[in-house]
This record gives structure tokens, sequence and C-alpha cells, in this order.
């Protein structure tokens, strides 16, 4: 797509407030593939004056209406599927075929879970002698990754819409061309001016108004957790509704009765995929003692497989950062079994697919996000030890359970302190309530308990 030069504010792409933009470069070649304005607080400040404005008819909108706006939306992302996926793999490196089944196709699936929430939900309900409504909190202030550019901004900007909110949207300054095809895609959808506002720019300027801007109620931030931190702070200083989704280090626990070989297969292409850029990718896995040798062996084959099938990592820094964490690795005692920190490609922002062994828990590969295509391989004991590991970082975001018997690993699961937990290789449910426990985040996306985020109460006694 072409990129825009302008911000979509009070539905109309308008000329930024100052000169200054931001290059995009593809991962891949590393070439500059378009430039976008980088926007400053005038510019957030006219997105939330337009935001505020259309408040009041956007909330009163019957949510009826306000779902068929939602369907619409999911029309015209689907009928720009291709688009997107192209899009966000000359912005992001992603594989195309990835871009194809994971970036464009599970936030028109999110979309639509939306349109149907919108007409479905009971925004009122009669409890004893009162009446209790479901209001919008109000003018949503976005801040969104660059890791799931369309997927962070779908799984906030629906539910958003959805409860009757208006929003200004600050997409991540490695990925702005997704945000500005979907900015088109709300335009056509036919939601109305100053629903969707969209100011690109850099974190510390136009993110950081956005943050602290007294004409938004609540801010839903997804990415590091030192920045959801200072976010948080803000927000708290305002006594301001917060939303925050943050890093994560997540436990692939593979208990002894489990399928050895396809616990670990499916592990290692649960941290390889996306180049290792996602939060509740299961980054720690944990294995039995009797049967870690074998564990090893089976992760160091599965990630030699992926060399020349996953992407670039999204930038020359995050490259340094990822291949900084493998060093540390080997210099803190653990054990390459595949990859390493040498640059495997001459162009592009390229990592080997690595995989550690020999960790133990107190080592930053094993505490710290790293997000990359790394995996850490750790050992247990027995139960106890397993889930004292897998508890035992700041985070709490995924995770998974391999047993014999569901029930075996339920039970297990019940005992770890994160938000989510895959049982056996359960599939992805975009109706499920996504968010953290610990330093992982504040609140939840996805489903009917995303749509509560943006939502508030009030009640009528009779």
């Amino acid at each position: 797509m072409k990129a825009h030069d302008g911000m979509y504010i009070d539905g109309a792409w308008r000329p930024a407030s100052g000169p200054d933009v931001i290059e995009v470069v593809n991962p891949a070649d590393e070439q500059v593939i378009a430039e976008v304005p980088a926007g400053t607080a005038a510019d957030v400040d006219a997105a939330v004056t337009a935001a505020r404005a259309a408040l009041a008819g956007w909330a009163a909108t019957p949510p009826a209406e306000r779902s068929a706006r939602l369907a619409a939306l999911r029309d015209v992302l689907a009928a720009r599927k291709d688009e997107i996926a192209e899009t966000v793999t000359a912005e992001l490196g992603s594989p195309l075929p990835f871009s194809q089944a994971v970036h464009a196709s599970v936030p028109i699936a999110v979309a639509g879970s939306y349109a149907e929430l919108a007409a479905s939900h009971a925004f009122e309900e009669k409890v004893g002698n009162s009446t209790v409504y479901q209001e919008p909190v109000g003018v949503v202030g976005a801040i969104t990754p660059w890791n799931y550019p369309l997927h962070q901004i779908v799984a906030k900007v629906a539910p958003a819409l959805a409860a009757g909110c208006t929003v200004v949207l600050k997409p991540a300054e490695d990925t702005p061309l997704t945000a500005q095809l979907f900015a088109e895609a709300v335009h056509e959808a036919g939601v109305p001016a100053g629903v969707f506002n969209l100011v690109t720019g850099r974190g510390p300027v136009a993110g950081q108004a956005l943050a602290e801007h007294s004409g938004v109620d609540l801010v839903s931030f997804t990415g590091s957790t030192a920045v959801g931190r200072r976010i948080g702070a803000a927000a708290g200083a305002a006594v301001k509704r917060v939303a925050l989704e943050l890093g994560g280090k997540s436990a692939n626990v593979i208990l002894p009765s489990a399928d050895l070989a396809r616990a670990v297969n499916v592990g290692v292409a649960n941290v390889m995929g996306n180049s290792g850029q996602t939060c509740s990718a299961w980054t720690r896995m944990l294995v039995h003692t009797d049967q870690y040798d074998e564990a090893v062996e089976l992760a160091a084959a599965a990630a030699a497989k992926y060399g020349d099938r996953i992407g670039p990592v999204v930038n020359a820094a995050q490259r340094e950062r990822v291949r900084g964490y493998i060093d540390k690795g080997v210099a803190e005692g653990a054990r390459i079994v595949a990859g390493g920190s040498e640059v495997p490609r001459d162009r592009g922002y390229f990592v080997s697919p690595t995989v550690f062994a020999d960790v133990t828990p107190d080592m930053a590969v094993a505490q710290e996000e790293i997000f990359g295509p790394v995996l850490t391989i750790l050992r247990y004991e027995d139960e106890d030890d397993a889930v004292r590991i897998a508890n035992g970082t700041v985070y709490g975001l995924a995770g998974a359970v391999w047993a014999g018997d569901a029930e075996e690993a339920a039970a297990f699961a019940r005992r770890l302190d994160t938000g989510q937990v895959d049982i056996n290789g359960g599939r992805f449910n975009p109706l499920a309530p996504f968010g953290g426990y610990k330093q992982s985040g504040v609140g939840r996306e996805l489903g009917t308990h995303g749509l509560a985020e943006y939502l508030q109460t009030k009640s009528l006694q009779f």
C-alpha cells in the first residue's frame, strides 16, 4: 500500500502538525519502503478532541448499529486480506505464509467476534430493586506494538467500539503501514467521523502525549513491562483506567507421561513462530530429568529445520538485543545445542534459531524476556519442582502443559501462576480471555472479558 502523509483524524486524512517523518524499513533487506509522519502532542490533542466530540453520539448509538459497523469492518478486512498480509510482511519481515495464516486471519476472526458481542451482550440487567447499566468508559488511548501489528490493533479497537467508546490509536513506529491500512478499512466500513482516529509517531512523543492527555479516560497499552510501568504510573496519578498487556517468560511443562516428541516439536515451533517475537511464547521448556537428554536432542533437531523458515527480527536494535542474550547465556554456563549469536545472513536482521541446554532457573536467559527465536531447556526433579521453576519469574502471561491424560495436565496447570495455559497443544481461542498475572499486565483482552475492560457500571435503585 502507498503510505499516507497525514493523520486520520475526525474521519479524514489531515496534514501532520510538523515536518518530522519516520522511515519504515523492511527488516528482511534493510531497505526503506515508506515514510510516515511523526506525530506531535498537537496531533494527539487534535485526535483526542475529535474523539471527545464524537463520544456522546457513538455511545448513544444502539448496540445493533455498532455491531453492524463492526461486521462491515470485518468484511472489509476480509476483502483486503491479501493486502494486509503483504503489508505486514513488508514492514515486519514475517514470511508471507505466516502473515496470511496469522497476521491477517486472526484479526478478522476477532473483529467478527466483537460484531457478535456488540449485538448479544447484556448492557442492562435487573438486580433486585436496581437496574444496572454498563456504559462506555469514554475516550480510549490505544498504544500498540509491532510484533502482531493488526491483531493488537483489532484486539483493542474492536471491543472499545463495541462498548461505545471512541478511540485514538498510536501504533508502533516500526509497523505504521498496517495501522494506516486499518484506518482505511474503518473509513470504508462507515464508522462515523471521530469515533476512530490514528496518530503515527514515536513513543516518547506521541505515545506519552496520548497516555498523559487529560481527555483520555482509559489507556490500553501492549508492550514492554518497563514502558507499562511508566504508563501505569501516569494513569495512577490521574486516577485513569489502564489496561496493560506486557512481557512474558512462559513455561512449557512436559510431564513424564506426555508424548515427548510431539510436545518438544510443538514447543519449538511455538518459540520460532514470528521469529520468537511473541509475548506469550513458551520460551522455557521444562523436562523431567529422566527425559532431559532425549528432549534436548529432539529440540536441537527441530530447531535446525527453522533456519530458512523464519523471518528476521524487526530491526537492528532488536537483533543486537537477542544476540546479546545468546552471548550472556553462554557466559552464564548454558550450552548451545542449536544456533548461536553469529549473524546468519549478510543482509537483513536475522537471528539463528537457538536452543540452550543446561539452563538453570537463575540465569538471565531463564528469567528475562529475550523476544527472539531462543529456547531454553530446564530440568526438573518432580512436579513440585516443576511448579516452583515455572512460577519462578516475575511474569505470568501464558504457558503449556503436556501429559498422557488431559485431566492430569489440567490439574498441574491449575497450579501455575499464569493467565492462559494450553493443554496438550490446545488451539488458540479468540473468545478466551488473554492477559497475565504478576508483571505480565493488568486486565484482559478478547471475548467478553476484553469487552468488560471498556465498560463502566452504573446502578439505579427503584
